[in-house]
């Protein structure tokens, strides 16, 4: 099967929207460590389009009410019984430290921080409009016994 992945840092990039995007952009880069590549507002303020990076990964992130074609199809997990249908990963090198903060900053602790039988540590939590993000120490692309 033919590659079609372009030659580019990161070739997933997950797509997130949010009720309150401003708000949410502040609390994933101070919470989760997440840098601003960029954020374009529309006239009405809403986030149209922003680009958030996590080491070599990103993010992106608009606002529910930024009025694109893909605004419908999607629904916020308020609106499904706090429900998700995808999770966001985080490989972080300190996991214990980013489990702190993310508790200080109020996010709510689905599976609380622990060691994994096939290595690393984790916890899972989900942010104040109640996306859901994983977090641990498990790097995929390392060589693991097994």
């Amino acid at each position: 099967m033919e590659n079609y992945a372009k030659n580019c840092k990161s070739t997933v990039i997950p797509g997130l929207r949010y009720q309150n995007a401003t708000a949410m952009i502040e609390w994933l880069c101070g919470t989760f460590g997440f840098e601003k590549q960029a954020v374009y507002t529309g006239p009405n303020g809403a986030v149209m389009h922003a680009q958030l990076t996590f080491g070599n990964g990103m993010i992106m992130i608009g606002s529910v009410e930024n009025g694109t074609q893909s605004s419908s199809l999607l629904k916020q997990p308020n609106e499904i019984g706090g429900a998700e249908t995808q999770t966001p990963c985080l490989i972080v090198s300190d996991c214990d430290a980013l489990y702190a903060r993310a508790k200080a900053a109020g996010a709510r602790m689905l599976i609380d921080l622990e060691e994994k039988e096939y290595g690393g540590k984790s916890f899972t939590c989900s942010d104040p409009e109640g996306h859901i993000w994983h977090i641990g120490t498990y790097d995929p692309w390392q060589p693991h016994e097994g």
